[in-house]
């Protein structure tokens, strides 16, 4: 596996490479990265990841020096399972004096929009660079981040940018629990206490579902349910995945999303309803 540092390394091993299947992560590798690593170099010529931690998308209340830095051990996980290559730039090269950001309105409104402001700025800015210099013919993304999913699907749709999107279902722990980097932070017992987050949305899809009972009161028995496990919750709602926007009618898009923090822990998670 070739490990890139540069922008014009990495448009040096492009030219030389067929179909490219591309996952852009901040490092701090679990199995869920493996899992879209492992589609990428099943359905592509070459697969290549990157490693960045962006720091775009930290808010000023959030620790960008905390956040988990793993390289040596991540680039030994893709390498793995066939990672042909894994760009690692510093924060000079993907930052630098550039003065262009990327805004998706809409979809970036509310929820972690609200809660983290600037936050998918970041995300798309750094992804939207990242397909300008890699560019990928599929990149993958990970359901875990709906919301995340739904900005960067409407920013390569409304900038008509040539990379198919791949999203894959969330992977998780026995428990249930979504995979996290956030996930370290927590002693044993504590998540396996954590993973009482998937098994209410699962109980709150399926009253849903099966019983056809009223959206509002089902979220509101899973808000009291989830504080009565000691969660603080900060949102619960059925969204459309498409708009990111509340949606009581229910369809093929529509999801349970969730952030709450148990134990200290700041955890995210989404279900589909109809599943």
């Amino acid at each position: 596996m070739i490990v890139l540092r540069t922008i014009a390394e990495v448009k040096e091993f492009r030219r030389g490479v067929g179909s490219l299947g591309f996952v852009p992560t901040m490092g701090a590798l679990h199995a869920g990265h493996l899992h879209l690593m492992s589609e990428a170099v099943s359905c592509c010529d070459c697969a290549m990841g990157s490693i960045f931690v962006n720091p775009l998308q930290f808010g000023a209340s959030e620790d960008l020096l905390k956040y988990p830095r793993q390289e040596e051990q991540d680039l030994a996980m893709a390498e793995g399972i066939g990672v042909s290559a894994m760009f690692c730039p510093g924060v000079e090269e993907m930052v630098g004096s550039n003065e262009t950001t990327v805004s998706v309105r809409g979809v970036s409104d509310l929820f972690e929009g609200e809660r983290r402001p600037g936050h998918f700025e970041g995300v798309a800015t750094i992804v939207a660079r990242l397909f300008g210099i890699v560019e990928p013919d599929v990149a993958f993304f990970g359901l875990k981040d709906l919301q995340q999913c739904a900005v960067i699907e409407q920013m390569v749709q409304d900038l008509c940018l040539p990379v198919k999107l791949k999203f894959v279902e969330t992977v998780r722990e026995a428990s249930g629990l979504a995979l996290s980097s956030r996930n370290a932070y927590f002693s044993d017992s504590d998540r396996t206490e954590a993973a009482k987050l998937h098994t209410i949305l699962q109980e709150i899809a399926r009253k849903i579902r099966v019983i056809d009972s009223e959206v509002g009161e089902n979220l509101q028995y899973g808000i009291e349910k989830l504080g009565s496990f000691g969660f603080e919750v900060e949102y619960l709602e059925l969204v459309n995945r498409g708009t990111m926007r509340p949606d009581y009618e229910v369809c093929a898009k529509s999801r349970l999303i969730v952030a709450a923090r148990f134990c200290g822990v700041r955890l995210i998670d989404n279900i589909s309803v109809l599943e």
